[in-house]
């Protein structure tokens, strides 16, 4: 492990992101978006946040826009974090999600370009050269070893779940090692409670579909606060999800899960999944100063570029506001 960062080396920094989250969307503000009288009205609402103004409001406008945001964050942060890994662990989700799309893009003999983000750690279009050249020196060596892992498995099987699966797995093992490299004993929460996530909806949707422990073990990832051996113990035991997530903040996501196993729908379940995360990154909010501010500061913004799409794709779509407040999560402020 590296050298411990102080928390008073993040002081300024964490000033700066306090007066910044007087800006994040809040309730209120995701409310008179929704029942703004014109996208254009509800695009106002975006603006008075810091986002660049969107003359064209369609949905590649407001893809182009949250691009920007992104881009904005990551390189700034970044450049003034006392340790850039903290924003490298938010980074890596892309570079996997690039992966994914190279892969299967080369399977279909289709261009990846278009559905490629340009916000990892790696240049997507200089990805996208290693991996047409199989030249993988100039990458983390987890997430090397998992594109070629990957593009073998997909190769044999033909099967892009299962390659999926490959880089999701060497994902969650990336993020926790890079979390403990950085010493932020925070960030390892975040992403243990990250892997719960998906732990939780691998074990609803194994059980809804009325598979055995055998299948449940193989889309099971390790890392996370909760063990796989007590989540395989639980469904050969045929116990409730609240057995193993009771204590925990998973408790309600854990609740609606054992009715969307019984037939209920996944919508609420996996909206309360993510408002778990959510509130344990909330948790930042009350420290001083420190690499935990920074963390929550990326998840709170991440978590509001994702429901500016959820609110914006929805208006643009015609739903009704109700409808597209019901898909909304947690806030962070």
């Amino acid at each position: 492990m590296s050298k411990r960062i102080k928390d008073t080396e993040y002081l300024f920094l964490s000033t700066r992101i306090r007066v910044r989250e007087t800006a994040l969307l809040t309730r209120e503000r995701m409310d008179r978006m929704l029942e703004a009288a014109t996208d254009a009205d509800a695009v106002r609402v975006l603006v008075e946040c810091g986002y660049p103004e969107i003359t064209k409001v369609d949905v590649d406008g407001i893809n182009a826009a949250i691009a920007a945001v992104r881009n904005d964050l990551f390189r700034e942060l970044h450049d003034c974090a006392p340790d850039p890994r903290l924003i490298d662990v938010f980074k890596m989700k892309y570079d996997y999600h690039n992966a994914k799309t190279l892969l299967k893009s080369e399977a279909m003999n289709a261009d990846p370009s278009r559905l490629m983000v340009d916000v990892g750690r790696y240049p997507a279009k200089k990805l996208a050269e290693q991996f047409r050249e199989k030249n993988y020196k100039d990458l983390s060596p987890l997430f090397a070893e998992a594109l070629k892992q990957a593009r073998d498995i997909l190769a044999a099987s033909r099967d892009p779940q299962l390659s999926d699966f490959a880089l999701d797995k060497a994902y969650f093992r990336e993020m926790e090692q890079m979390a403990k490299e950085a010493n932020s004993s925070f960030l390892l929460g975040y992403v243990q409670r990250q892997v719960d996530a998906a732990n939780l909806k691998s074990v609803v949707r194994v059980l809804r579909m009325k598979k055995n422990s055998d299948y449940l073990q193989n889309v099971l990832f390790e890392g996370g606060t909760v063990s796989t051996h007590s989540l395989l113990r639980m469904a050969e035991n045929g116990d409730k999800l609240e057995t193993v997530y009771g204590s925990t903040i998973f408790s309600k996501a854990a609740e609606e899960g054992q009715a969307a196993i019984a037939g209920g729908g996944l919508t609420t379940f996996e909206r309360s999944c993510d408002n778990a995360i959510m509130a344990y990154v909330s948790g930042a909010k009350f420290v001083p100063f420190g690499e935990a501010v920074v963390v929550g500061y990326l998840a709170a913004k991440e978590n509001e570029l994702t429901a500016v799409r959820i609110i914006m794709t929805g208006r643009l779509a015609g739903l009704k506001a109700d409808l597209i407040r019901e898909r909304l999560r947690d806030a962070y402020v």
